[in-house]
């Protein structure tokens, strides 16, 4: 989806994935953010759900690419200027 701040126009792109158990939406993710870099606007990933590996949640907070549902409020207060 894309949200837009109507006062200022800016603008964000953000694909959510949960994962509850091991599985796919891991392993699709770095093919996501690796496909981000080729928008014309910012993007990020939001995850939530206990199914992240301990090495994919390293991964995924080195990108700065990736906010975890629990953090998405003020992350996107911060984003807007709200």
């Amino acid at each position: 989806m894309v949200i837009t701040d109507e006062k200022s126009g800016k603008r964000l792109g953000v694909e959510c994935k949960f994962q509850a158990t091991s599985g796919t939406a891991e392993e699709k993710i770095p093919a996501t953010i690796q496909d981000m870099e080729h928008c014309p606007i910012p993007w990020i990933v939001v995850v939530d759900g206990e199914g992240f590996s301990e090495n994919m949640q390293g991964y995924l907070m080195s990108t700065g690419k990736v906010v975890w549902f629990s953090d998405l409020e003020d992350w996107l207060r911060l984003y807007f200027g709200l």
